[in-house]
């Protein structure tokens, strides 16, 4: 299967039409349990628009019995987005420094989203994995947040070198999302999204009703 990049000019092209809508405290949100991993001064990470949280709530509802999902990751100021996103490209350009700035830039978007159009800093995307009744993480194949170059590539949604049971786990937690209007982002089977641009390519909708925004 092919993947779109967040590189790619076709997400680009989309037009963000921004509703205005708040970024809300998933914390405050009982039904969601939030890992500390990613957590940041001001609790930006805890942080989705509440569209999408209200999608996510609904996912959680289909879920079998003692499995829930485990929110890692939200929002995501775009001054760090941009951050990361320059950290990592410059850690690619030095480990290859045959390729070109074009090709750094898209191998670079394969684990984080440049910063113009990325997801998380629209409030619009979310890291995730499934934990069971006792709390602990599902096997789905990798880490989460691996990249591709420590991964081997498993960190595709669909990557064949993983066992059989992380590869039901993946599909448990896609169809959960999936039904509840999100998509996924092909490199990473942990970022899930709705209403930012690479949504919007991806089902077809003209615009996105969410852009970059920042936490009041």
């Amino acid at each position: 299967m092919t993947v779109v990049l967040m590189s790619d000019p076709q997400v680009a092209a989309i037009p963000v039409r921004e509703c205005g809508e708040r970024l809300t405290d998933v914390r405050t949100q009982g039904d969601i349990r939030v890992d500390p991993r990613r957590q940041d001064p001001d609790g930006s990470f805890a942080h989705l628009r509440q569209g999408l949280l209200d999608r996510l709530l609904h996912a959680q509802a289909q879920l079998p019995d003692g499995i829930a999902l485990l929110f890692v990751e939200g929002y995501r100021p775009p001054g760090l987005q941009r951050r990361y996103f320059e950290e990592y490209a410059a850690e690619l350009g030095r480990s290859h420094p045959d390729w070109s700035p074009e090709h750094v830039l898209g191998a670079a978007s394969r684990y984080v989203s440049p910063p113009e159009i990325a997801p998380h800093s629209a409030g619009a995307a979310v890291d995730l994995t499934l934990v069971d009744e006792r709390g602990r993480e599902l096997d789905m194949g990798t880490r989460l947040n691996a990249t591709p170059e420590e991964s081997d590539g498993a960190c595709y949604t669909d990557a064949a070198n993983i066992g059989a049971e992380a590869r039901a786990n993946r599909r448990l937690l896609a169809d959960a999302l999936s039904a509840a209007g999100l998509v996924n982002y092909g490199t990473e089977w942990w970022h899930w999204s709705w209403g930012d641009r690479y949504w919007a390519l991806q089902t077809g909708h003209p615009t996105a009703p969410y852009g970059p925004v920042e936490l009041p």
